[in-house]
């Protein structure tokens, strides 16, 4: 599986969709965008705080260890730090596979591992 992680502390641009190889039947985008109300106080947006090589290399794990329940061929992250305004994508994610089913179940399972597992802060 080709992995590509990426932080960045400008806005997310989704990178161009890529045709690719044949055998390809699925292709999955996230885009994780701070929402307005965070536990049902207005916020501005969020300040996103990382290790980077400590989470690239959890990121990375968390990728291979997913690729043995839903294999994938591609997957792609771009995670933006520092302050992210409300209405803006804080994570992109894009998964390709030979299956959508693959492709969904590994997405769904990476933005919930990311999120509980890789030393990113969430600070408000």
């Amino acid at each position: 599986m080709k992995t590509h992680i990426e932080f960045t502390h400008s806005p997310i641009v989704p990178p161009r969709m890529e045709i690719g190889a044949k055998e390809i039947g699925a292709q999955v985008e996230f885009l994780g965008i701070v929402r307005e109300l965070e536990d049902v106080q207005a916020i501005a947006g969020l300040h996103y705080e990382a290790h980077e090589p400590m989470a690239r290399s959890t990121i990375e794990k968390i990728f291979s260890e997913l690729a043995v329940l839903y294999p994938c061929e591609e997957v792609r992250l771009i995670h933006r730090l520092d302050f992210v305004p409300v209405g803006e994508t804080a994570l992109y994610i894009r998964v390709r596979s030979r299956h959508r089913r693959s492709a969904l179940r590994m997405t769904d399972a990476a933005v919930d591992q990311i999120k509980a597992d890789a030393p990113i802060r969430e600070l408000t």
